[in-house]
């Protein structure tokens, strides 16, 4: 496993800290992230950001970025928040499918857009997100 893309919709509140985590838990892999309804050019919400450097890890260079054709070509596995993401993906992207799944898959969960709440709903997320981040960098690891 080379290379992950991370997805939520505006791309300044989940994806960022799902990046971040990932990137850190895996460091040989790559790790982006891109919205499905990016706010493109906005850095990570405030609160993303101090939740994050609450733990060690500064977002503050984040950028959000449109999802595109290319980016999910390049990478081996797409990571959505939710149901609905996945499926956007899957019928812009077709070729994604199999390699498209919920950052919360192994406990069944979605991860609910934290986006204009406060911060009990972004340290809702953010525990989802890490659980999502553990169970995936120890299924990635032992793949390696």
């Amino acid at each position: 496993m080379k290379s992950i893309l991370v997805i939520c919709v505006g791309n300044i509140c989940r994806s960022p800290m799902a990046e971040a985590l990932l990137a850190r838990e895996l460091p040989a892999v790559q790790v982006r992230s891109a919205g499905t309804g990016a706010l493109i050019g906005h850095a990570a919400d405030p609160m993303a950001q101090t939740l994050m450097a609450e733990r060690g890890i500064d977002i503050a260079a984040h950028r959000a970025r449109q999802v595109t054709r290319a980016m999910c070509q390049e990478v081996d596995l797409v990571l959505a928040m939710d149901d609905a993401q996945k499926r956007f993906i899957e019928q812009s992207y077709p070729f994604t499918r199999g390699r498209i799944y919920r950052i919360g898959e192994a406990a069944k969960v979605n991860v609910p857009d934290p986006y204009k709440e406060g911060r009990d709903a972004f340290e809702n997320a953010l525990q989802l997100i890490d659980a999502g981040v553990q169970v995936w960098a120890e299924r990635i690891r032992k793949l390696s």
